[in-house]
């Protein structure tokens, strides 16, 4: 895992000791958020799955790698088409997961541990499953039931044809013809994603007045905030024009590059949104979508303890996506840009320019973030030799498949990079372990909607989802007390394994523990970016407070500069700082 490393809360009894206690004003603005997958982060009962009372038993370690929140993807009750984001019931615990005992005791837990606990919430579509589909299929056309979602008429003299072109995410139509309670062919209703995920209609208030009961439902049991998924997509243009994205897009939305990410528009915010409305999807990041987040702003605010939201919003440049976190809405999105940038010095500074600038106009944190659930792993794609958009997937087939030494040593790198950022940071779970997208899974073993949906043709998301592995010689490397695994665990993670690597100076996850003890103990989140001289070419270097920063995206060593070596993401040469590698240095 060769690198060199050189490093030099009061546990929370309840929420009311926590919020009288807390020196922390507005946490969020700095946090480091971890990322858990329940299904693959680790398995109590041994069934292969992932579940809440495994979280609960392994929050102590994550309390070790110094985090500061945990964002869970969806637990709710469902049909697991889409692994969870597709919910049936969103006020319960699929039972694969546990139950409601079991949430309240993992959230007791990670309070008690000083670690806040942020839900995923899936506001644009249901499951089929859900009662409210369930009765709308059931109803005529027309009527109430149906009205909560997207039902229409078909084209064509009987209908037979969809309403527009619309192309769903995993692919195919984003349209699905029923069958009326009579029998007879009837309405289609939309679905961004797959048929089993229909999209709710939210210019419906009915809709808007369950939503504010389902975040009550959770605010009140505790929570500290909320994920929203897909959070660009809840209002579609009036009429529903036909849309056909550009080739190379990536399926959620956003341009697929940073260029695009980062471009400011030439004119003022009003003739901007038009222009991105007309010629982007009608189905991404409409303006109606920020009238709902004020909404639920409002509601937040009743709460103590400084409850947030986090957006899931695809959308470019970065100067729109700053829309979701003005002061009476989101308090973060993510920044997506910053994750499809490459190991480029140049690029690198762009987009960080451009996301200080954007999310500072109007005061929120930028929030940095290298790996999720939808994306190819970092420490595979910086390695990719080929073009590949975001939610496609990588496998046996693709074209330019990672060196696994190269895109090790780049990840490391980037994370020491973004680690050393001000705002806040996300970390998805096995990163920092420098787990790579797992390439060579069986066909007959993935379950990625995306597969299905192309036949083959993208491979979809099971390779960054592939349970993680505890303990190197362990049954399912730690994941459950059995060898069951959901997606097979490769033979590799020996090697990754938690206890493999901890109290090795060398491994990616002391790596990660050293970062953020002194992103802590520097409070470089708080901070702020100097660029410095030397940066430049295939050099980043920028100071934050103490800490000079430096990375080396080139092709050859450069000189590290004069300092005391803090952090190292891999061996230093004699005065020189080598390729793919980032240093961090007390700033002289």
């Amino acid at each position: 895992m060769g690198a060199m490393i050189v490093h030099n809360d009061a546990a929370r009894s309840s929420r009311a000791d926590s919020e009288a206690s807390d020196p922390t004003p507005e946490w969020w603005r700095t946090a480091v958020i971890y990322q858990i997958y329940p299904r693959s982060f680790a398995d109590a009962n041994g069934d292969g799955v992932g579940d809440l009372r495994g979280i609960t038993s392994r929050l102590g370690a994550l309390a070790e790698l110094g985090i500061d929140a945990i964002w869970l993807s969806p637990f709710f009750t469902s049909p697991q088409k889409d692994a969870g984001y597709d919910v049936a019931d969103y006020c319960d615990v699929d039972p694969i997961f546990g139950d409601l005992a079991d949430f309240d005791a993992m959230q007791a837990e990670a309070h008690r541990l000083g670690i806040r606990v942020i839900v995923d919430l899936v506001p644009n579509h249901s499951s089929d499953q859900h009662p409210w589909f369930q009765a709308a299929l059931a109803a005529p056309a027309g009527s109430p039931e149906r009205a909560r979602y997207m039902f229409r008429d078909g084209k064509g003299a009987d209908g037979a044809e969809p309403p527009n072109n619309w192309q769903s995410v995993f692919g195919g139509p984003q349209w699905t013809r029923i069958t009326e309670p009579d029998g007879t062919p009837g309405q289609w209703y939309l679905h961004i994603f797959d048929s089993s995920q229909p999209d709710f209609d939210w210019t419906n208030e009915e809709v808007r007045e369950e939503f504010r009961r389902i975040l009550r439902f959770w605010l009140d049991r505790g929570v500290d905030g909320f994920r929203v998924d897909v959070a660009h997509g809840l209002i579609k243009a009036d009429g529903l024009p036909d849309y056909t994205p550009p080739a190379e897009g990536g399926s959620m939305g956003g341009g697929g590059d940073a260029a695009a990410a980062v471009a400011e528009p030439a004119h003022d915010d009003a003739v901007a949104d038009h222009h991105d409305h007309a010629g982007g999807a009608p189905y991404w990041g409409q303006d109606g979508v920020h009238e709902i987040y004020r909404d639920w702003r409002k509601l937040l605010d009743e709460y103590p303890g400084e409850r947030i939201l986090a957006a899931e919003a695809w959308v470019d440049p970065l100067t729109r996506i700053a829309k979701w976190v003005r002061p009476d809405e989101m308090h973060q999105a993510f920044n997506f840009a910053y994750l499809e940038t490459g190991w480029d010095a140049e690029d690198l500074r762009t987009v960080i320019d451009a996301s200080i600038a954007a999310f500072g106009g109007v005061g929120a944190p930028s929030t940095w973030v290298l790996s999720n659930h939808d994306v190819v792993r970092h420490a595979s794609r910086h390695a990719l030799g080929a073009e590949n958009p975001q939610g496609h997937g990588i496998g046996p087939k693709s074209p330019g498949l990672p060196d696994q030494e190269v895109g090790l040593r780049r990840a490391r790198a980037a994370s020491a990079v973004m680690l050393a950022l001000p705002g806040s940071a996300y970390v998805y779970q096995g990163e920092e372990l420098g787990l790579p997208e797992v390439i060579h899974l069986p066909d007959d073993s993935r379950q990625d909607p995306t597969w299905f949906r192309t036949e083959g043709e993208r491979y979809g998301r099971d390779g960054c989802r592939v349970p993680i592995p505890w303990e190197s010689d362990a049954p399912s490397y730690g994941f459950g007390p059995t060898d069951a695994s959901w997606l097979p665990q490769p033979d590799m993670w020996t090697d990754y394994a938690r206890d493999q690597q901890s109290g090795d100076p060398r491994s990616t996850l002391e790596l990660y523990r050293s970062a953020l003890s002194l992103r802590r103990s520097h409070e470089l989140g708080a901070g702020s970016v100097e660029w410095l001289p030397a940066s430049g070419g295939p050099v980043l270097a920028f100071r934050n407070g103490d800490v000079t920063v430096v990375a080396n995206t080139g092709d050859a060593p450069v000189a590290l500069p004069a300092g005391q070596v803090l952090l190292a993401s891999g061996p230093l040469g004699d005065g020189t700082l080598p390729v793919d590698t980032t240093v961090w240095m007390s700033a002289e």
